[in-house]
């Protein structure tokens, strides 16, 4: 006879071992979710990560809240654990609701600046903007006390995903004793890693409001005051940074708050002037970070160093705190990273002493000069108001490229004096940049010009605005912006812009024209020739491509009628000139005819001007100044 097995007894509260349940991290359950999107079953999921299947379910049921927390949170990761457990709790206050997201993206914005914070005062600022949040909504909207206690803390790090935050009882300030001994410890690494002054490189964040004028003018006056206007806190990120030679800018990283911006429609991004990059808080997160250190430092650095005969290795200079991923070192033998102590930025980080200052100073220059500019080319048709609401992160873009390239090298140079004094070479008075204070009386002047009334206090707060805290009234603007930029954003790019040969030709035909009327005032022979000789360097590309699509169209035009199966080529079409009409008599048409056949008789193809003029035909130069070789026909 076959025995039955006993049947398992359950544990008893007062025997074994009880099954505790598993705590699932934030971070699994969104690899999960990641790993459903990519056509996983929950079974395969569960068996892979010892999770029940019906668990998986749950949590891939829960996708759009678990997205939404780590959307949340995502940027704050460096100062989390991979054990700690996170759980999204209801909250019944609303303006608490608000406060909370406010003080989120404060606390991140502290972190992305290195700023060190406190309890203190994280509850302090709590407080104010839970004031805040609950003026803005209005009497009677306060229907909860909220004193930031400490259980209140306690649970907001739970809710945040702050588990191991890093907090200190108050603000540290600068360590200027490691700022004194840590040059020491880098001249050593230098000189054990052979590295020169064009090997040596660092980079630093900085945020810049890009389209924000004084506080005291009309314009910002009016931000503020007239209702549903558009208030000018468009804030982005840049990535700036050089070698200690200062002979090697790196191509400046930018960061907006939407990958796909109205202004920047049918533009190619890889051709900007910057390296573009996106995140609904416009920050440099680890992965951008990685993304930027891989695919464009490394390349660049590595060209660089060979067009100038010397070996690949790089010394990379980082500040330390979170978005720089700590085994950067480790992917590239070539590569060593050292990071700069704790609180020591301010005093020794090289783009922080004069460099970011210099060039959001230049920047401002040029935005206001861009004003100006447009301004008065419209011949009185637009004033500042409707040039400053037109002004994009399009055109910004272009200022900031144009900015950076104005700061000099020997600035770059000199900036590394604390870091490292070695490295640093006498440049003459010639060589050295504008002063700050000629840039300021630049700004000023173009503001005198632009009825702004600005003065050098203000110039010199609106350069220090750029690095300042976020104010409650910023944090509610940024958050009402974010989700702005995502409804603005373009719904379907357009095809990327294409030169046209047509259009080409008639703009050269205006430079062309420009430089007759210039020429004919300037009494200075020798001054226009020279200048006149820069522009037509300057848009050699340009007749070049236009030559070049001329060339194609000609060779399409023959394949097409091109008769494949006789071997022969089909006849040309014939054009007689005298039956080609014009939409408007009065205005001429850029028409480029190949040579006659017959007697007045035309093939559409293009050829050299120099042979209409040899066939007799009647043609007139686009401009008396003509150096293009363009030719038209009038009616």
């Amino acid at each position: 006879m076959f025995s039955m097995a006993p049947k398992r007894k359950k544990p008893t509260s007062n025997g074994g071992a009880t099954k505790r349940r598993k705590a699932i991290t934030m971070e699994t359950k969104y690899y999960i979710i990641k790993r459903s999107e990519k056509g996983e079953t929950n079974t395969e999921i569960g068996r892979a990560l010892g999770l029940n299947r019906t668990t998986v379910q749950s949590i891939v049921k829960d996708k759009e809240r678990i997205l939404q927390h780590m959307e949340c949170g995502a940027s704050m990761k460096a100062v989390t654990t991979q054990g700690a457990t996170t759980r999204i709790g209801k909250q019944h206050n609303p303006n608490l609701v608000a406060m909370e997201k406010l003080l989120l993206v404060w606390l991140e914005d502290q972190i992305q600046r290195h700023v060190p914070v406190g309890i203190a005062l994280i509850q302090e600022k709590a407080r104010e903007l839970y004031e805040v949040v609950v003026e803005k909504q209005g009497e009677g909207s306060a229907t909860e006390s909220f004193a930031a206690s400490r259980g209140w803390f306690n649970r907001f790090k739970v809710r945040a995903n702050l588990h191991n935050l890093k907090l200190q009882g108050e603000v540290a300030s600068a360590d200027e004793e490691a700022a004194e001994r840590f040059p020491g410890c880098l001249a050593e690494i230098i000189r054990e890693g052979g590295y020169t002054a064009d090997q040596v490189f660092s980079v630093e964040e900085t945020g810049l409001f890009w389209k924000r004028m004084p506080s005291r003018t009309y314009i910002s006056k009016e931000e503020k005051t007239a209702p549903g206007h558009k208030v000018s806190k468009e804030r982005l990120t840049l990535l700036l940074g050089s070698n200690a030679s200062g002979d090697f800018k790196l191509k400046p990283l930018l960061v907006y708050l939407a990958e796909n911006p109205r202004a920047l429609n049918g533009i190619f991004k890889p051709q900007l002037p910057v390296i573009w990059k996106a995140n609904k808080k416009a920050w440099v997160t680890d992965g951008i970070f990685e993304e930027w250190f891989n695919d464009h430092f490394v390349p660049s650095a590595k060209k660089h160093l060979e067009e100038k005969g010397q070996e690949f290795k790089v010394l990379l200079v980082l500040n330390t705190g979170p978005g720089y991923p700590i085994n950067l070192g480790e992917v590239y033998p070539e590569v060593e990273v050292v990071y700069l102590p704790p609180n020591t930025t301010s005093l020794l980080q090289p783009m922080g002493q004069g460099v970011i200052g210099s060039f959001k100073a230049y920047y401002t220059r040029r935005t206001f000069r861009h004003v100006l500019s447009v301004t008065e080319n419209s011949g009185g048709k637009l004033d500042v108001r409707q040039v400053w609401k037109t002004y994009s992160i399009l055109d910004a873009i272009k200022n900031i490229a144009a900015a950076w390239n104005e700061v000099k090298k020997s600035n770059l140079n000199g900036a590394w004096k604390k870091l490292c004094p070695n490295f640093v070479m006498n440049f003459t008075e010639f060589e050295k940049g504008e002063s700050l204070d000629a840039v300021r009386r630049n700004i000023v002047q173009y503001s005198e010009r632009l009825n702004l009334g600005v003065e050098a206090e203000d110039v010199n707060e609106l350069l220090e605005s750029h690095g300042e805290e976020l104010s409650a009234e910023d944090l509610i603007e940024l958050e009402k912006q974010m989700i702005r930029e995502e409804e603005e954003e373009a719904p379907a790019p357009k095809p990327p812009r294409a030169l046209n040969a047509k259009i080409l030709l008639q703009g050269l035909a205006l430079i062309e024209e420009g430089l007759f009327m210039i020429g004919e005032q300037d009494p200075n022979v020798e001054r226009f020739t020279k200048y006149e000789r820069e522009i037509q360097d300057a848009i050699t590309f340009y007749k070049e491509t236009v030559k070049k699509k001329q060339m194609r169209e000609s060779m399409q035009a023959q394949l097409e009628n091109f008769d494949f199966k006789s071997k022969s080529p089909a006849p040309p079409a014939i054009l007689n000139p005298e039956e080609m009409s014009y939409p408007d008599s009065t205005t001429p048409e850029i028409v480029v005819l190949s040579p006659p056949t017959s007697p007045g008789m035309y093939l559409q193809q293009p050829y050299r001007a120099e042979q209409a003029q040899m066939e007799q035909v009647d043609w007139t130069p686009v401009s008396p100044h003509n150096s293009t070789n363009i030719y038209e026909r009038r009616t």
